[in-house]
């Protein structure tokens, strides 16, 4: 058994595979035993030892543990666990074929006591808990194929020229592959049409991409068919000189005809599948205009001066007029149902690509907004 540290309250070390970190039904032995006999032998002690488990690791898994001493430090440690600043990083290889980079993973885990085993479940299922998990992709095989498979699926293009095309994304649809979804994505359309005429800057997944709509956001989204034209567009994105404005229906009378809300946007560190506004998150801009009032609810434009994930929602729903039927930032679905929030990219102002001049887009409002709208003035 290895000690890596050790102090008057914890111990640290490094546990073997095969080895339980506590005693099961097998009677083989166990990590809390072995460093219990080590702390016996090392300090003269007779009798028991206190020696808190405050995590464990699977049987096969080896890697660092941390074992309190006292009972007061396995109390200060196990409030670091429900408290999340307890850290633990994995070196782990995986069978299939990930993307490099950085994701997170959110789903809901049902144990079987019975059997010892978790499983993956809808979270509406009995004493199923939320597992969050951040990962970063370090290397692969390179010999493994990564390629998004294309597929024939029609494309509303806006827009196109030489090096560029503006399309409209559906409602439903992902913006791009990810690891757990790699299919029906706007991504796998653009490959069956314009194969390798995409720009790969932002790696195969991403092919052709400059910026995302959210899944059940409809809207316009620039595609770059070269580098050279993804490098000239990001840069109108990054210095702000390009307009992107959507349309929402939010829920309540928002107060102010014409508003600025400047507030910034992080994770959310319990939920970290959502955003949410906090004094530590980027700077974030987006300038409201109400363009029609109902007795519950509002029409509204909506500009965007930065681009941060979910902006829109976490903004508006921090104002208390979340998104129409946006269930994940606490709309909830209204008497009139619609696929998620009612929310579209209808307007984009840009630099035509190695040229002056401006190219300007609008569309009609999508047909989640045709229907909210209609029940809203009838």
């Amino acid at each position: 058994m290895k000690v890596i540290y050790e102090d008057n309250h914890i111990i640290v070390v490094e546990k073997m595979v095969n080895i339980p970190s506590q005693a099961d039904k097998t009677e083989d032995m166990d990590m809390l035993s072995l460093i219990k006999s080590y702390l016996k032998e090392k300090y003269n002690k007779p009798g028991n030892v206190y020696l808190g488990l405050v995590h464990r690791l699977d049987r096969p898994v080896g890697g660092v543990m941390v074992f309190a001493k006292t009972s007061k430090a396995a109390s200060r440690l196990s409030e670091e666990i429900r408290n999340k600043t307890f850290k633990k990083e994995y070196l782990v290889i995986c069978n299939g074929k990930m993307e490099k980079g950085k994701d997170t993973l959110v789903d809901y885990l049902w144990k079987d006591e019975k059997n010892n085993t978790s499983y993956v479940v809808k979270p509406t299922k009995k004493n199923a808990k939320e597992a969050v998990l951040d990962y970063e992709v370090l290397g692969y095989n390179e010999k493994e194929n990564l390629s998004i498979k294309p597929q024939n699926i029609p494309l509303d293009i806006v827009y196109e020229d030489e090096n560029m095309l503006v399309v409209n994304k559906p409602s439903g649809m992902l913006t791009h592959p990810t690891v757990s979804e790699r299919a029906n994505t706007l991504v796998n359309a653009l490959l069956y049409k314009y194969g390798d005429n995409l720009s790969d800057i932002n790696g195969e997944f991403r092919r052709g991409i400059l910026h995302r709509l959210d899944r059940n956001t409809s809207g316009l989204l620039m595609i770059a068919k070269n580098n050279k034209a993804h490098e000239f567009l990001a840069d109108q994105i990054k210095n702000h000189t390009l307009t992107k404005k959507y349309r929402a229906v939010v829920k309540g009378n928002y107060e102010a005809d014409n508003d600025i809300i400047d507030l910034p946007i992080g994770r959310n560190p319990d939920q970290p599948h959502k955003m949410m506004v906090r004094d530590d998150g980027k700077e974030s801009k987006t300038i409201v205009k109400v363009l029609e009032r109902f007795k519950d609810a509002a029409y509204v434009e909506l500009t965007l001066i930065t681009g941060r994930t979910h902006q829109i929602r976490v903004h508006l729903a921090y104002k208390k007029h979340p998104v129409f039927n946006d269930t994940l930032y606490g709309a909830g679905q209204s008497k009139v149902k619609t696929q998620e929030q009612v929310l579209q990219s209808y307007y984009l102002r840009f630099t035509k690509p190695f040229d002056d001049e401006i190219i300007e887009l609008e569309i009609e409002p999508d047909e989640k907004l045709k229907k909210v709208l209609k029940y809203l003035r009838s």
